[in-house]
């Protein structure tokens, strides 16, 4: 019963659509426990949102982050092929400590996370990032790896979606 209100607190933190979409999947994989496994993910079950996710596994080897998987808009984001690179490589100027702490947070509790920023990286000041940050296991005990959706609206945009996030409060 806590859980169910814990997970409803968390999907109503979520303002964009898609975001709720990809969550719910989540939700629906995990069955009940803390998070699914990363085989029970199948990105068929959500093409639409495929150029706005990654995976982003854990290398206990090495301590960093990789990314597996990056969505083609993330690319248009980061000007460069994400996949395969290190989360500390990418160009996040000032941003760089508050991302790599949010990716450690999902990482070390195994537990979901979003929020939003403006400015994702380093000459993209006018945008805002919406962002979701989704545990899966490895091993059926503990996150190996984050699902992420991460949506950018052009600050210009912000004023009507902030009637769009009124509407869904209301």
């Amino acid at each position: 019963m806590a859980q169910d209100a814990a997970n409803t607190a968390f999907r109503a933190q979520l303002v964009i659509p898609e975001q709720r979409q990809l969550y719910d999947y989540w939700l629906e994989r995990a069955a009940g426990r803390a998070m699914p496994d990363r085989s029970e993910i199948s990105p068929g079950h959500f093409p639409r949102l495929l150029p706005n996710v990654s995976l982003v596994s854990y290398e206990p080897e090495t301590g960093r982050c990789r990314i597996r998987l990056a969505g083609t808009r993330l690319r248009d984001i980061y000007d460069c092929e994400t996949t395969g690179r290190y989360l500390d490589e990418l160009d996040w100027g000032d941003k760089r400590d508050y991302w790599l702490a949010a990716y450690r947070h999902v990482f070390e509790a195994g537990k979901p996370a979003q929020g939003v920023v403006r400015g994702p990286r380093v000459q993209k000041e006018h945008l805002v990032q919406y962002w979701l940050k989704l545990p899966l296991s490895l091993d059926g005990r503990q996150c190996g790896m984050v699902l992420c959706y991460d949506a950018f609206i052009p600050a210009t945009d912000m004023a009507d979606h902030q009637a769009e996030i009124q509407a869904i409060s209301a």
